[in-house]
């Protein structure tokens, strides 16, 4: 069973994957300690682009055939 996705709901699934891989990003390069700011500063952008992937996949859901 294939996924088919149409052109609005394509651009918004793209956009909510790059949110998310920033935020897996964000998240390891705070845990290793390769950014400099504080752990809680670097987390906490990395919560914020995880819950926007998210909302972007969860509007992209609700447009599904539209």
């Amino acid at each position: 069973m294939a996924i088919r996705l149409t052109p609005p709901t394509k651009n918004v699934f793209y956009l909510s994957i790059v949110c998310i891989v920033v935020a897996v990003v964000l998240y390891l390069l705070g845990v290793l300690g390769v950014i400099d700011g504080g752990f809680a500063s670097v987390s906490h952008f990395a919560f914020w682009a995880a819950v926007l992937g998210w909302g972007l996949l969860t509007a992209g859901v609700a447009m599904k055939g539209v």
